[in-house]
């Protein structure tokens, strides 16, 4: 059983357990992928509490509550005190939205472009989260809700608030992963309800 499996609720020798052996290395991979992120051999410059934590931040602004609560537990986990535990859902709550927002380039596809409101922690938010998450939830809030709108300015921010390229990456990384997760989890919770 894999953390997808966990997250449904997947029983093995169930129909959804068929359906995804139906596709053992996506399986295999998305396994993979997770453990590189959340159980690395060596944490390197993402120390396990902000990976947790902005894997709650990136989870509650897609709205899977379900999924949210396992990555709480994880930070609570970690040994995060209850103050970040707080700051977080705290920053979750006010950074949430439904977008896609953002522009193209002049275009055809700025047809599609759509206005929206970015977001940045307040002052009191940075304390309790301090500079290096309150920089990265403003990241991740970029690219969960306007993610053709990243630019070197938002990238700066994070060097300066102390994150190295690699650590960039990383935050960059697990937005992406966790928005696959969202969906497949997502879609297979839709596929037990209407089987």
């Amino acid at each position: 059983m894999d953390v997808i499996d966990s997250l449904v609720g997947i029983a093995p020798g169930s129909a959804l357990d068929a359906i995804r052996a139906r596709r053992p290395d996506a399986r295999t991979h998305a396994q993979a992928s997770w453990r590189a992120l959340f159980a690395p051999t060596e944490p390197g410059d993402v120390s396990a509490a902000e990976r947790y934590a902005a894997a709650v931040f990136v989870v509650a602004l897609h709205g899977e509550a379900a999924t949210a609560d396992f990555y709480r537990q994880g930070l609570a986990g970690t040994g995060a005190g209850s103050a970040l535990c707080a700051a977080v859902e705290t920053a979750a709550a006010e950074a949430a939205g439904q977008g896609p927002y953002g522009r193209y380039p002049a275009g055809p596809l700025s047809a599609e472009d759509s206005p929206g409101p970015s977001w940045q922690p307040g002052a009191v938010l940075q304390a309790a989260l301090g500079p290096r998450l309150a920089a990265a939830f403003a990241h991740l809030h970029m690219l969960v809700f306007h993610p053709r709108d990243a630019d070197l300015a938002s990238l700066q921010s994070l060097l300066d608030a102390g994150w190295s390229t690699t650590g960039i990456v990383t935050l960059s990384q697990l937005a992406a992963f966790l928005a696959f997760q969202v969906r497949v989890v997502s879609g297979l919770r839709t596929l037990a309800a209407v089987s």
